[in-house]
């Protein structure tokens, strides 16, 4: 599921207004219900409280519901800009000493992250600690604005640009991906382009620019506090009524109602690749939002594909034709539209179009044949096994406070756990054999070969020994 982590992954999306009945549950199933309480205050912030005592520490984890998604032509890149500027100071927190107070009083997992469809805000504390961590995401909340300055927005900006340079522009396949991601959501899609924004956009956002998208999405009935771990329930809402009860809040923002992408031809781009010394081929397909039908099917055909030694894709090109470095495929689960996609780079003297020939020989036997039962079971274990994992922590992402927000931002219910589990339970081979041809066509993709510029790719080697 995926790159809601980037991302996972929400409320307020008109594709995603309702989620489909789940299955009644296996027995023992219900035992993953998480417990917690959910309220919302007078001006609009929604609180989940949730306890868990394993530890003397307690989680504190902000959503604000905003993300590139919400951005608007000419002005891209504002949610992940405040990534950053949340971290800068804010009324009664000096520059670059919220990061420090926190690290001072023990803090763990400590970070923020934005995806398409939101911004997140996160950090462990020791449990007599919840009151900092409160207070310094509450003057954030409540105060940045008051210590926004040109000098600050400009040194952030710069910050950006340095890691758009990293990431996109002078990464291997970086520029190729992005054109890709833009050929499945052409512009002015709300996805298109890079959750970071373009340097254009960057240049020229002013600090009215960034007050106003402040002032609109960052407020508190835009955003849900989630509180985990070991603490007192009573003594948690009395600091919540004491630090964000009192901030103001307008109306929640209207997010953007957008129809659905149509894929409906090939589109294959020859990229000249000026980084990476080796070729990428990259197949993507538009596909069901997160926790719609199809979702849980593609997450399945994904691992069939493209996860571990024993996957399809794995033993044809890597194992048994030795054509290729690494392949992999995945289902990148978002709110509005999510994206299947399989990529693979090749060896050395190995060609795109080799890896594509092969490529589609494996489509074409899942379209015929589907996948095995014992490929679904794989797949269910590993969903099972990682969901379980993630929420014996209670904070950082993918932990329980994380989960806990995702699916209330999705779905409006928190404990969703094992009614998300509980998809898998309907994949069958039919449904991945129908999945392969109804979404997996050839005419329905964006075919990406990003090919190494003349003189640069590496140096032609026969097939040696397997892949590691």
């Amino acid at each position: 599921m995926k790159a809601l982590a980037a991302a996972a992954l929400f409320v307020g999306l008109p594709a995603l207004a309702q989620t489909p009945e789940a299955k009644p549950l296996e027995p023992g199933r219900e035992n993953l219900a998480i417990p917690y309480e959910k309220y919302t205050l007078p001006n609009g912030l929604e609180v989940i409280l949730s306890v868990d005592r394993k530890l003397p520490v307690v989680a504190v984890n902000i959503w604000y519901h905003v993300g590139a998604y919400d951005e608007t032509p000419g002005r891209t890149g504002f949610a992940h800009l405040f990534e950053h500027m949340m971290f800068q100071g804010s009324k009664h927190v000096p520059d670059d000493v919220h990061i420090g107070l926190l690290e001072q009083a023990g803090a763990t997992d400590l970070n923020g992250t934005t995806s398409f469809d939101r911004t997140n805000y996160y950090e462990t504390v020791p449990s007599n600690l919840l009151e900092t961590a409160l207070w310094l995401e509450s003057d954030r909340m409540g105060f940045l604005l008051d210590s926004l300055t040109e000098k600050s927005l400009q040194t952030q900006k710069e910050v950006v640009k340095n890691e758009r340079r990293q990431g996109v522009e002078t990464a291997p396949y970086g520029e190729a991906q992005e054109k890709a991601w833009q050929a499945l959501f052409p512009a002015p899609h709300p996805y298109s382009g890079n959750v970071i924004g373009s340097m254009k956009d960057l240049d020229a956002a002013t600090v009215d620019d960034v007050k106003a998208f402040f002032r609109k999405w960052y407020a508190p009935a835009n955003a849900t506090l989630a509180i985990v771990g070991d603490f007192d329930p009573a003594k948690a809402k009395a600091l919540v009524e004491k630090y964000f009860a009192t901030l103001p809040s307008g109306p929640k923002p209207q997010r953007p109602d957008v129809k659905p992408v149509k894929v409906t031809r090939e589109t294959v781009i020859r990229h000249d690749e000026k980084v990476a010394t080796l070729p990428l081929l990259t197949m993507s397909w538009l596909t069901a939002p997160y926790l719609k039908p199809g979702d849980a099917t593609a997450d399945v055909l994904a691992t069939a594909l493209g996860t571990g030694r024993a996957s399809r894709l794995f033993r044809r090109l890597v194992l048994d034709k030795q054509l290729a470095q690494t392949v992999e495929a995945v289902q990148q689960s978002q709110g509005a539209q999510s994206v299947f996609s399989i990529e693979a780079v090749a060896r050395p003297g190995v060609t795109t179009d080799q890896l594509k020939k092969e490529i589609d020989a494996v489509l074409d036997e899942v379209r015929k044949d589907g996948v095995t039962q014992e490929e679904i079971v794989r797949a269910r274990t590993r969903y099972d096994t990682r969901q379980l994992a993630g929420l014996q922590a209670v904070g950082g992402s993918g932990s329980k406070s994380d989960t806990l927000q995702s699916y209330n931002q999705f779905v409006g219910e928190p404990s969703y756990v094992a009614q998300d589990l509980a998809r898998y339970q309907d994949v069958t081979p039919d449904a991945v054999k129908q999945f392969a041809n109804d979404v997996l066509r050839p005419d329905a993709r964006v075919v990406l070969h990003a090919v190494p510029s003349a003189g640069k790719a590496a140096p032609s080697s026969a097939p040696g020994k397997e892949a590691r």
